[in-house]
């Protein structure tokens, strides 16, 4: 439960048509099972102590008084767990019959919900047997119990408030308007739907795409569970098609024709965090006709099963990831295509540093140029050698340049920078951030200048990492006319470069941006040792494949710095030790506060995903916010890590 983090299950039962003894038996299996689990939640199939299949049996006293009977021994042998156990069974209130699922904890009946939607097709013949459920609640004896009964019920934990259960029963999902609709608009975040669905080719894949849209588009998780071999095959076979889906995910799913047990852990907190961020979800009168009823669950820390990717801006499937790139380069190029179009722009103004962001803007400005039928030489490419530069970054500069039809400019800026440092009195064997600064400055000021000579716009090329630390100079690489990299996280640059290279049709521009990539990222303002580059950037900031996992979980779910590093030490654990994940994402945390005044002022840039951080977007907060908040929680993570 810690972290919102909940393992849930499903499972097909081995019934025997008719018998509830048997069937409560193989429950009470299952049910064992999940506990030995740590499960939470357990959702099992439709009419499972009856089984579904009985057919006019349903109209039999002595089948309704035994499963009647044997929800009363399954209370009682289910007294001592806390689990939210979810079982089918029918059930005659008011002297009509009902499809039910009855939700039970500790020995105690929570609710029972009704089937609304009851099909009288083909082989199916509900109607036949069953009254459709109604929304209103009312109280029912059942068990000797009081007990609420009707389709508007959520069951809310007490103490872990984002978990808030909805029920709907087979056909439910297949309608247009699903009983879930209105359950998640009420609050529920968790749909369980018991289920027998029977199986005919391809119908797994239509089910398989309706629970994953639906738990889509109700950011939800969504567990379904279906009856499966027991069930009678007179004229249908059930296969036990049982899924667990979280917010278009599906986190686990069964085999077909065998009956299977399945769970998986949901992250509520994943949920609830977009869940906040939509401002069409909510109805604000939509919660009115439900009835809550409270449970509380024994607190305890989810072992964590699920896979956690180290690069969640990146496909791990090579198909999607090409597709992703493909995209990515396409919407940087439109976004610069329609600002070139607007401002009537012929000229391209870049500086070119042989390493990867400078890269990426410049193959982005070339496929923007190529759309408007803009000469390519109308892109100037600018190589500003100064104290850091190595003769490797320097050609692969000028190579790609020539390779790609840009028109190269050389200015070397030595001169003028040690002309600066004479002004401002600074030592030049100093080598702090002045030194640095003073370059990256020199630079910027060049592009400007150049673009006003070519009537041309300067294209940024710093991307959203180094914008995420504030690795960037303020008012030196920091800025530009328009940015196409400003939402490309670094790990990403890397493969968009890597794309480009494998569907190049020159051999020479695919060498090129190969060794582009073997190139360590530097800002290469410190001079180098030997012809090699001395300043590295992951050394002195921080590996970024962390920072870009860090960045993805706080801006994407709004998590809390201990359940990132949670995640991260699921994902790196066995690269990273404890210490360095805690040094880096206290660095980042830190960074990210300290340096947001550079990006409220950032030029305009194309969002390519679901995250940015333009102040105009995604992330509007105030440059002066305090981190203590975030920073408290680090120290006591450092405390508990006894670091």
């Amino acid at each position: 439960m810690k972290d919102g983090f909940l393992r849930v299950a499903v499972a097909s039962v081995n019934v025997k048509v008719a018998d509830p003894v048997y069937n409560r038996e193989m429950v009470m299996e299952t049910v064992c099972k999940a506990r030995e689990r740590g499960v939470k939640v357990l959702v099992l199939p439709e009419l499972v102590l009856s089984a579904y299949t009985c057919s006019d049996l349903f109209w039999q006293n002595p089948l309704l008084t035994e499963t009647k009977k044997q929800l009363g021994i399954l209370l009682d042998e289910t007294k001592d767990m806390d689990m939210v156990i979810v079982v089918g069974m029918p059930l005659m209130v008011n002297h009509n019959l009902f499809n039910c699922a009855v939700f039970i904890q500790k020995g105690k009946i929570l609710g029972v919900v009704p089937k609304k939607h009851l099909p009288n097709y083909s082989e199916f013949y509900e109607l036949r047997h069953f009254t459709p459920g109604r929304r209103e609640v009312e109280m029912i004896r059942l068990c000797g119990q009081e007990v609420p009964f009707g389709m508007n019920l959520l069951f809310c934990c007490e103490n872990m408030e984002e978990l808030v259960l909805g029920c709907e029963i087979c056909e439910d999902l297949w309608v247009p308007l699903p009983p879930s609709t209105y359950h998640a608009l009420a609050g529920a975040t968790v749909i369980c739907n018991p289920s027998a669905s029977d199986e005919t080719t391809t119908k797994d894949t239509y089910r398989r795409n309706l629970v994953n849209s639906q738990s889509a588009k109700l950011v939800c998780a969504y567990l379904y569970a279906s009856a499966g071999e027991g069930e009678s095959t007179q004229d249908l076979v059930y296969s036990g098609h049982n899924m667990i889906s979280e917010y278009g995910t599906m986190l686990a799913e069964s085999g077909r024709f065998e009956n299977e047990y399945i769970d998986a852990e949901i992250d509520l907190q994943r949920l609830e965090a977009d869940r906040r961020k939509m401002s069409t979800f909510v109805s604000d009168d939509m919660g009115q006709d439900y009835h809550r009823i409270y449970f509380t669950l024994e607190e305890e820390e989810t072992e964590l099963n699920r896979f956690f990717s180290r690069t969640p801006f990146i496909p791990s499937n090579k198909k999607d990831r090409d597709k992703r790139c493909d995209e990515i380069l396409t919407i940087q190029a439109m976004g610069l295509k329609k600002r070139l179009a607007h401002t009537h722009c012929q000229s391209a103004v870049i500086g070119i540093s042989g390493g990867l962001d400078s890269t990426l803007a410049v193959l982005v400005t070339a496929r923007a140029f190529d759309m408007l039928e803009i000469p390519r030489e109308n892109i100037v490419c600018v190589t500003m050698p100064c104290f850091g530069t190595t003769d490797r970054t320097y050609s692969n500069a000028t190579t790609l340049t020539r390779k790609l039809g840009a028109t190269l400019r050389e200015i070397r800026i030595n001169k003028a920078v040690e002309q600066h440092f004479e002004d401002i009195g600074h030592d030049s064997e100093v080598h702090d951030v002045t030194y640095e600064n003073s370059q990256a400055r020199e630079r910027t000021q060049i592009l400007m200048d150049i673009a006003n000579q070519t009537n041309g716009m300067v294209i940024g090329t710093g991307d959203m990492s180094e914008l995420a630390l504030g690795w960037a100079t303020y008012n030196g690489d920091h800025m530009s006319m328009y940015a196409v990299n400003c939402s490309v996280p670094k790990t990403l640059v890397r493969h968009l470069v890597r794309y480009y290279a494998d569907t190049a049709d020159s051999e020479e521009l695919r060498n090129v941006l190969f060794d582009i990539l073997d190139t360590p990222v530097s800002p290469e303002l410190l001079p180098p040792v030997d012809g090699v580059i001395s300043q590295i950037t992951e050394d002195l900031v921080g590996p970024y494949e962390l920072h870009d996992f860090y960045l993805y979980y706080m801006l994407r779910f709004g998590f809390a710095p201990e359940k990132i590093f949670r995640l991260a030490k699921k994902a790196f654990g066995e690269e990273y030790d404890d210490a360095t994940l805690y040094k880096w994402l206290r660095t980042f945390c830190w960074r990210f506060f300290a340096q947001h005044f550079k990006r409220s002022c950032l030029p305009d840039g194309p969002k390519v995903g679901s995250i940015a951080v333009s102040p105009r977007g995604d992330l509007r907060m105030p440059s002066d916010a305090s981190p203590s908040v975030w920073m408290a929680e680090m120290d006591r993570l450092k405390e508990k890590l006894g670091l």
